[in-house]
């Protein structure tokens, strides 16, 4: 199955964190077709830098190591992504949230989130 991470579910998969789903688990852990966007690569380093999300240091060698240990395929932010947001209504406020609902619509991804945010707009959610 193919599936678009959540910022949030990458991490808790990462770190074996219970919080993350069974559903979430199995994708994880079994034949899937997984993708990170580049838009979450940012937030977590925002989020390093800022001291609200510890992790080891330097955090890019880590993050890149642990998408290449899970055979996550990175996403990149394309103009289409950035151009989708302006036709999304405004019930999610969080950029890095809006940027990765506006790549799941673009690229027909389901997003694996426990965010339910997310189900106000047209995308597949798993969780």
């Amino acid at each position: 199955m193919k599936a678009l991470l959540d910022t949030h579910t990458f991490l808790w998969a990462i770190s074996s964190d219970p919080r993350l789903s069974r559903q979430g688990e199995k994708l994880f852990t079994g034949p899937s077709d997984l993708w990170f966007s580049v838009a979450s690569v940012w937030e977590i380093l925002v989020k390093v830098q800022t001291g609200k999300l510890p992790l080891p240091s330097p955090a890019g060698p880590y993050l890149v190591k642990e998408l290449v240990r899970n055979n996550v395929e990175l996403l990149p932010i394309t103009l289409d992504h950035v151009l989708r947001l302006e036709r999304l209504p405004l019930h999610h406020r969080d950029p890095f949230d809006r940027i990765l609902i506006a790549q799941s619509l673009q690229e027909k991804l389901p997003i694996l989130t426990s965010d339910p945010m997310f189900q106000h707009y047209p995308v597949e959610v798993i969780w």
